[in-house]
């Protein structure tokens, strides 16, 4: 494996020449090239919109990274086409079991696809570099994404109605100016340093040590989790296995850790051999130190300039809502951006952004949060109460679902949204207003894949005229009956698959409204 700078690389692609003029033009600048960036240029070249991305690096790195990648990313994958070889590749799981002590037995597991009979399903842990790999392969099929490797940001200096960034590689540097620079460049962002913003939240006072090794032992495809296991006493271990015979284990070492010396082999040897056994054959992957991060930026839009992924918010890895967090922030904002870019909305729409992808951040720091208060607890009182739940878990389920070794990922959804016109009928179930659409079989293949990427109508046998353009489902009497959709109803659907209005027996105007709501227009007052 190579290594650049000290960064094994998966996939060396190569410096891009720098412009042949000092002064550059691009309608939307993308900072960074992990899977948050590339989706995002990936999103809105599909869409036919001009993008540049620019990535410090010349190369792909081969650090696993994020591993779990939830349903909902899955659906997001599968509508900018990259989903296929992902499923293929990664390991699918649905189960995950939660141990206490040296017991054999769980004391307590969880489904995390309940709802079957849909395309997706509830995981699939593939390394964070094939994601990539596949985004940039969906990219290259775009010649309107142009991706410039070995670019470094040095400046970002914000201007009326667009960015201003200095460029710098080692051809020479440009200066380069966009409409729109959304950073996606890392918890560590240069654009955010630059415009001199910063995150607010909590660092936890405790370190885990990462470590992915190869080989062949046979065990199921399942998310396991220890609290106090013998081989690592009064702490926490975590086992996932990847593709290409890698697992994932991750152990608890406390706060006051030489992080350096804690990824030595010989350091870290002695964890693997006490979980694993003596004999085990193995090859070290990649191994690394972390500290619970739960922070955010207090805005995520300041004027032509956007945060998303971890340029925008950290969140502990229990819980998978890092790099799933961060797709659906850009399946959030490549619709908006793109019915702005194209007139149909006011720049104000992006404003929508800001406010529903700080509900996801919101929801996944206040998970992780309370994951990782259960995970270390700071008192014996707090001690205490663990344990109590560990152990009334074993035997009664009003107890289980208390226990908290990260709560994983699922789509957040926006009850209070602008863009949601509130239900006017009365429901028994479905899928309410700001929340994501559920899949069901439809026409010999599944729903959420049928949506595209535009506003799509469900609707079981209405006859009414839709406004011009929306497209139109009718369903059948079981995908219907899923969504809980009488005859006669329909249901509007946004381009990142949530739900803006449903009604049980809707108006061509009721429709029109709804939809002009979605796309950033003041609703009219009821």
């Amino acid at each position: 494996m190579a290594n650049i700078a000290g960064i094994p690389v998966y996939k060396e692609i190569g410096a891009t020449p720098a412009p042949g003029t000092a002064q550059d033009r691009a309608p939307v600048v993308v900072i960074g090239a992990g899977p948050v960036g590339l989706a995002m240029a990936l999103d809105l070249g599909r869409r036919g919109h001009a993008v540049t991305v620019l990535n410090r690096l010349d190369f792909v790195a081969h650090c696993s990274k994020a591993i779990c990648f939830s349903k909902r990313s899955l659906d997001i994958l599968d509508r900018l086409g990259v989903r296929d070889p992902a499923v293929e590749k990664g390991v699918t799981w649905n189960l995950g079991k939660v141990f206490w002590g040296g017991e054999p037995d769980p004391v307590y597991q969880f489904d995390m696809l309940p709802v079957k009979g849909q395309k997706n399903p509830g995981f699939i842990n593939i390394q964070q570099y094939y994601i990539e790999d596949y985004l940039l392969e969906g990219c290259r099929a775009h010649p309107n994404i142009d991706i410039r490797w070995g670019h470094r940001l040095t400046s970002v200096t914000p201007l009326q109605g667009g960015v201003e960034v200095e460029v710098q590689t080692d051809t020479g540097a440009y200066t380069l100016h966009a409409d729109w620079l959304i950073a996606c460049d890392g918890a560590r962002s240069t654009v955010r340093d630059q415009m001199g913003l910063d995150f607010e939240g909590r660092v936890f006072e405790d370190n885990f040590l990462i470590a992915d090794i190869r080989m062949t032992h046979e065990m199921p495809s399942e998310r396991w989790f220890w609290f106090d296991p013998p081989f690592n006493p009064g702490r926490s271990a975590l086992m996932h296995k990847q593709p290409d015979n890698v697992w994932r284990l991750d152990f608890q070492l406390g706060w006051n850790v030489d992080r350096e010396a804690a990824v030595r082999p010989e350091n870290v040897d002695p964890f693997i051999r006490a979980m694993l056994g003596e004999d085990v054959q193995y090859e070290r992957e990649w191994y690394s130190v972390y500290t619970f991060q739960c922070r955010r930026m207090a805005r995520f839009v300041h004027g032509r300039v956007v945060f998303a992924g971890d340029a925008a918010h950290l969140v502990s890895p229990f819980g998978a809502r890092g790099c799933n967090g961060g797709l659906a922030d850009i399946d959030n904002l490549g619709w908006k951006l793109d019915l702005v870019l194209t007139g149909q909305a006011d720049a104000s729409l992006i404003e929508t952004y800001n406010d529903e992808a700080i509900v996801t951040a919101d929801e996944n720091i206040l998970n992780s949060t309370r994951s990782t208060d259960f995970l270390t607890p700071k008192s014996p009182a707090s001690q205490a109460l663990r344990d109590a739940v560990l152990e009334l878990a074993r035997d009664h389920a009003f107890a289980r679902p208390f226990v908290n070794s990260g709560r994983l990922s699922t789509p957040v959804s926006y009850p209070v949204s602008s863009l949601s016109t509130p239900d006017q009928d009365t429901w028994s179930g479905g899928v309410a207003p700001g929340s994501p659409m559920l899949d069901a079989q439809h026409e010999g293949g599944w729903l959420l894949e049928t949506l595209g990427d535009d506003f799509a109508l469900l609707a079981h046998a209405w006859d009414g005229d839709p406004p011009a353009g929306l497209r139109v489902l009718q369903l059948d009497d079981a995908a219907a009956a899923r969504l809980a959709m009488p005859r006669g109803s329909a249901c509007l659907v946004r381009p990142d698959q949530y739900v803006a209005a449903r009604w049980h027996q809707p108006t061509v105007a009721a429709v029109q409204s709804a939809l002009s709501r979605a796309k950033g227009a003041t609703p009219c007052p009821h």
